[in-house]
């Protein structure tokens, strides 16, 4: 990434910042009683996405499984390697979950950019495209998670730890202060955040025309309620629901790390509870919570078509 890319983000922060210095005073004087938030989450950190500063914090230092919310780090890692983005890549038996054994509708021989496996791990939260495109690095997987822990460390993640690039492994842990610091980091990439905030795609799989529609693993990104710079979903048994996202909220950027959630909907109703309580400084009231709780997705691609306008068509490597 450009030195004038990361200024012209910066200088987007800093906007932010003025425009909410009335209320917030470039610090936490004015935050809102954290009494009043009840989160069911078990690791929280809300923090201010310019200065740093903590707004909310529950068990922020302790560490844990982090789900595929390790695809964020594998982003940075694929960006920093300045490999062609247009490279076509192919789906092998090794890109398979053989240790959670997940499902994934990108099958044996799928061959798709790596523009595209980059889209759809973030977005879609694709195991098999986090695995190609690490697979595919100088080195291969083994050289990409030895990249993955040096960029970790290199941001202060101390407590974190990467031993695969789709986070389906428990031994990917890290703590909600160590997140946001890599969510904070992560906003610095113009296609992370545009890649992990498209709500759906249509992606060409194979020569014949076959159209897959994929959906974004955040139903909030959809939402005229919210407004997301960047976000990422994750799950398996050992780390709960988990979310991370960038988002205004009262005209202030604000990082939220939402961790071990039990229960499908739980996060998205702590992030709900997050942005009332910032908005108003108040807790959610029950009716909401209860329309929070019950609201579904709004929209869905179907799972494949014809051709279509619009489609990311694979092309051939330039290799």
């Amino acid at each position: 990434m450009s030195h004038m890319t990361k200024l012209s983000f910066r200088l987007v922060l800093a906007l932010f910042a003025s425009a909410a210095s009335v209320a917030a005073a470039g610090d936490v004087s004015g935050a809102p009683d954290p009494a009043k938030l009840r989160l069911a989450s078990a690791n929280v950190l809300v923090v201010d996405a310019v200065g740093g500063q903590p707004i909310y914090a529950k068990a922020a230092d302790e560490v844990t499984s982090i789900a595929s919310l390790t695809k964020l780090m594998t982003a940075m890692v694929i960006l920093d390697g300045g490999q062609p983005l247009d490279d076509l890549l192919e789906i092998d038996v090794s890109d398979f979950d053989f240790l959670k054994g997940s499902s994934s509708r990108l099958r044996l021989g799928t061959q798709l950019s790596r523009r595209e496996m980059l889209r759809l791990a973030l977005m879609s939260s694709e195991n098999r495209a986090a695995s190609s495109v690490a697979r595919h690095y100088p080195g291969g997987t083994h050289a990409f998670v030895s990249a993955m822990n040096a960029k970790a460390q290199m941001l202060g993640m101390h407590h974190s730890r990467f031993s695969d690039p789709t986070g389906l492994s428990p031994e990917n842990v890290s703590t909600a202060n160590d997140l946001a610091k890599m969510v904070r980091a992560a906003a610095e990439y113009p296609l992370i955040r545009d890649y992990s905030t498209t709500p759906s795609a249509y992606v060409e799989v194979d020569p014949a025309g076959r159209i897959l529609g994929f959906n974004n693993s955040n139903r909030l990104v959809s939402s005229d309620g919210w407004e997301i710079k960047l976000q990422k979903t994750g799950y398996i048994r050992e780390a709960g629901r988990c979310l991370v996202m960038l988002a205004t909220i009262a005209s202030k950027p604000v990082v939220i790390v939402l961790l071990d959630s039990i229960g499908k909907y739980t996060r998205l109703g702590d992030a709900e509870r997050v942005k009332h309580w910032m908005e108003t400084g108040d807790a959610m009231p029950e009716a909401i919570k209860r329309v929070v709780a019950h609201t579904k997705a709004s929209t869905s691609l179907p799972k494949s078509r014809g051709p279509v306008r619009g489609t990311f068509k694979a092309v051939k490597s330039r290799h």
